[in-house]
């Protein structure tokens, strides 16, 4: 067997790994040239930390891929290692058996997955089989762990990722998708149960799955990629290192305390975002982009910060703490400009929108085609069109009725690879007039012209930039206003005033309205329709 040339292999164009399809937009294969990229932050980690040591050269780290699908990782790893280790072990077949029996790990998260992985690094479905690379290994898995697992439901829910029962209790003939890593209160006992006793990995890389159904309406999908990353740091490793979705820095449901936990966490060393759609994973959608951080064990300080766009550094990484704010402040260049917003002291517009629901009508609510049978009629917009109902059929905050109000979609964008408008052209309600939750009242005044001035506030480019800096995806409630400054609304504030106002300079001027398309001059139609977005 010439197991020189199985490592030559990866040389040949097409790569395997960049061909195959993947899975589903949960369940993604990291294409091989981010896997590299990933290798190489943290091989720059492990030098800085070793007086320049090499991370390829050394034959006693372990590595552990606890949500393994392709395999790319480990063996990308086990190439490094490969190359690395054969100054001190020469001899090929004795240094591929130690790598592989010794330093590279994986827990695949499917049956299917377990055995591309295996192909992946031994070049054999099977550990020990004819065309395996490695001679050392008595069973199939070697070590690329998989036994299925079950979900342990409690009122219709797995009480370890929150899966739905109705979803994914289907028979022993198809996946479980019951993740090994995270369906266990004792990580330590179970990776001693898979791998042997006194097993510290010091490298837990991946590419977890995204999210599982969790028995909501509609396509309702809670994440789970969060719950592979707490996992893996109660391992305590030297180094963690995960490709994620970027949701979690500013959005995402149930994860707040996520979060919380990660911008407070001074061990995290460095972030490399990619916010425009496909780029991370070409051909996948996730709304939000996707980012991977290193994690270090021993690092105790600020956290560099770098995005990628185009396949090219925006500008250089910089060290910043990252629980300055509720959010992670994806683009560097956005600091200094909220800085001085911020400065100022000012309240900001949380105080004015609404939560979801403002008037307790459902998306799906409509009244009638016209008012002339209702008693008392109050004009309703909804989703997509203009209805009337009762007044007496508004459940919540009828006092909002006889006010002015100006009404934002609850929904905004697209399938644009970049959003440029971050919010709708505002709707401005006049007194008898209500909402279902496609909208969120985004303030109530006494004056139309109040309304007015308002509406053209949240129009310009300024306030929708400190809006794109809490946006992950389309959705744009609340919480995306909160960096908005509550301004005094007896004029009609303009992006010239607003950059006069926070002292910008030009570059900063340039930065904004790099990011920000205007709004066309025309008015939002009262139709309810929307304007669209970035196509």
């Amino acid at each position: 067997m010439n197991i020189q040339a199985s490592f030559s292999l990866r040389g040949r164009n097409p790569d395997v790994l960049t061909c195959i399809a993947n899975l589903s937009n949960d369940e993604v294969f990291t294409p091989p040239e981010l896997a590299n990229r990933m290798l190489d932050t943290l091989a720059e980690a492990w030098a800085a930390d070793h007086d320049g040591a090499n991370l390829w050269a050394d034959k006693t780290v372990r590595f552990l891929d606890p949500c393994t699908k392709s395999g790319v990782f480990l063996r990308e790893i086990t190439r490094r290692l490969t190359n690395g280790l054969e100054p001190e072990i020469p001899d090929l077949q004795k240094r591929v058996n130690h790598i592989l029996a010794n330093q590279v790990f994986g827990i695949g998260i499917t049956r299917l997955t377990s055995l591309l992985a295996r192909r992946s690094i031994y070049c054999s479905k099977n550990a020990n089989g004819a065309n395996s690379i490695g001679t050392g290994f008595k069973g199939d898995a070697g070590n690329i762990w998989f036994e299925r697992t079950e979900h342990t439901w409690v009122n219709g829910k797995c009480t370890f990722c929150g899966a739905s029962q109705a979803t994914l209790d289907r028979g022993d003939e198809l996946e479980t998708h019951a993740y090994a890593f995270i369906h266990t209160k004792n990580i330590k006992t179970r990776i001693t149960e898979l791998f042997g006793a006194d097993m510290q990995f010091d490298v837990i890389i991946g590419n977890p799955p995204y999210q599982l159904n969790d028995g909501g309406y509609g396509t309702s999908a809670a994440p789970i990629y969060q719950l592979f990353v707490e996992k893996a740091l109660e391992l305590d490793p030297h180094y963690a290192v995960f490709v994620t979705p970027s949701r979690w820095m500013a959005g995402g449901k149930g994860l707040d305390n996520y979060r919380a936990q990660m911008l407070a966490d001074k061990r995290l060393r460095s972030i490399v975002d990619y916010p425009k759609l496909y780029e991370g994973f070409p051909g996948v959608k996730i709304r939000g982009g996707i980012s991977y951080f290193l994690w270090d064990r021993l690092h105790n300080g600020p956290c560099t910060v770098q995005t990628v766009w185009d396949g090219e550094p925006t500008g250089p990484a910089v060290a910043r703490h990252l629980d300055t704010y509720d959010i992670l402040v994806r683009r560097n260049e956005a600091v200094p400009i909220l800085e001085k917003v911020r400065a100022k002291g000012e309240s900001t517009l949380t105080g004015r929108v609404s939560s979801q629901k403002p008037f307790g009508l459902r998306t799906f609510f409509h009244g009638k085609a016209d008012s002339n049978q209702l008693n008392n009629p109050v004009k309703l917009f909804g989703s997509q069109k203009i209805t009337w109902v009762e007044r007496s059929e508004i459940p919540n905050n009828a006092a909002w009725i006889d006010k002015w109000k100006v009404l934002m979609t609850r929904v905004q964008g697209t399938s644009a690879a970049i959003e440029t408008k971050f919010l709708s052209k505002p709707i401005i309600a006049e007194p008898g007039t209500a909402c279902t939750e496609s909208y969120i009242v985004a303030g109530l005044f006494d004056s139309e012209k109040e309304a007015n001035n308002y509406a053209t506030y949240l129009r310009t480019r300024f306030a929708r930039f400190l809006v794109s800096l809490r946006k992950s995806t389309q959705d744009a409630a609340r919480g995306v206003y909160s960096f908005i400054p509550d301004l005094p609304l007896n004029h009609e504030w303009t992006d010239a005033k607003l950059y006069k106002r926070y002292g910008l300079t030009k570059d900063e001027i340039a930065f904004i309205e790099s990011q920000v398309a205007e709004h066309d001059a025309s008015l939002f139609d009262a139709s309810g329709a929307d304007d669209g977005e970035d196509e």
